[in-house]
C-alpha cells in the first residue's frame, strides 16, 4: 500500500499535469535571440536547458555541488514557458523582467505545484540563481553564456552566420577558470575557421 505521505489526490494531479503541460512549451519556444537573427530550425529554451545539464555534468570542479548544478540548469529558465524568452533587444528593463518571471514561477510552485516540498526547491534553486551570489549559481551562470556562444558558433558554421554580437555581449563576463579554458578553446576554433573560409 502506497505511503499516504506521497499520494496527492486527484484535484492535485490534474494540477500537477497542467504543470507537465506548460512545460511542454520550452520545448516549443524558439530562443528569441535566434529568431532575431533569422536563424533556420533555432534551438528551443528546453534544448538550451539540457546542454547546460550536460555542460554541468562534464564540468571537473570538486569544489562545486555538481548535482545542484545540474538541477540549477533545468529549472533557471522555467518560468518562460509562461513568459517567453525576454531579451535585451525587447525593451524590458531587468527588473520587469524578474518580477514577470517570479510572477509565473510563484504560480508554478504554489498553484500548480501545492507550494510541495519539490515546488519550493524549484524556486528556492531558481531564486539562487538569479542571486548570482553561490558559486554553483555563479557558474551556472557561467555555462547559460557558453552554451549561447557554443550554439552561436555552432549556427555560423553551419547557416554561413555572422553572429559576432553574441560573443560581443560575454567577452570578460565569465569567471570559473574551466569555463574560461572552455570559452578560449572556442575562440580559437573560431578563428581557425574564419581562416580556412579568408
Amino acid at each position: 500500500m502506497a505511503d499516504s505521505s506521497q499520494t496527492r489526490s486527484g484535484s492535485n494531479i490534474t494540477k500537477l499535469l497542467e504543470f507537465f503541460h506548460l512545460c511542454e512549451k520550452l520545448k516549443t519556444t524558439k530562443r528569441t535571440g535566434w529568431i532575431y537573427n533569422n536563424v533556420e530550425n533555432p534551438e528551443s529554451i528546453s534544448d538550451h536547458m539540457h546542454r547546460m545539464s550536460i555542460l554541468s555534468l562534464s564540468v571537473n570542479d570538486s569544489a562545486l555541488d555538481r548535482d545542484k548544478c545540474v538541477k540549477m540548469s533545468i529549472v533557471h529558465d522555467l518560468a518562460e514557458a509562461i513568459v517567453g524568452d525576454i531579451t535585451a533587444s525587447d525593451g524590458i528593463s531587468k527588473e520587469e523582467k524578474k518580477r514577470r518571471e517570479s510572477e509565473a514561477l510563484r504560480h508554478m510552485c504554489d498553484d500548480l505545484l501545492g507550494n510541495s516540498q519539490q515546488s519550493q526547491e524549484i524556486y528556492a534553486l531558481w531564486q539562487e540563481y538569479e542571486d548570482a551570489i553561490t558559486k554553483e549559481a555563479k557558474f551556472v551562470k557561467d555555462i547559460d553564456k557558453f552554451e549561447m556562444i557554443l550554439q552561436a558558433y555552432e549556427y555560423e558554421q553551419s547557416q554561413n552566420k555572422d553572429l559576432e554580437e553574441f560573443f560581443e555581449s560575454t567577452k570578460g563576463i565569465f569567471t570559473h577558470p574551466e569555463v574560461k579554458s572552455w570559452v578560449e578553446e572556442l575562440y580559437k576554433n573560431r578563428k581557425a575557421s574564419k581562416l580556412k573560409v579568408a
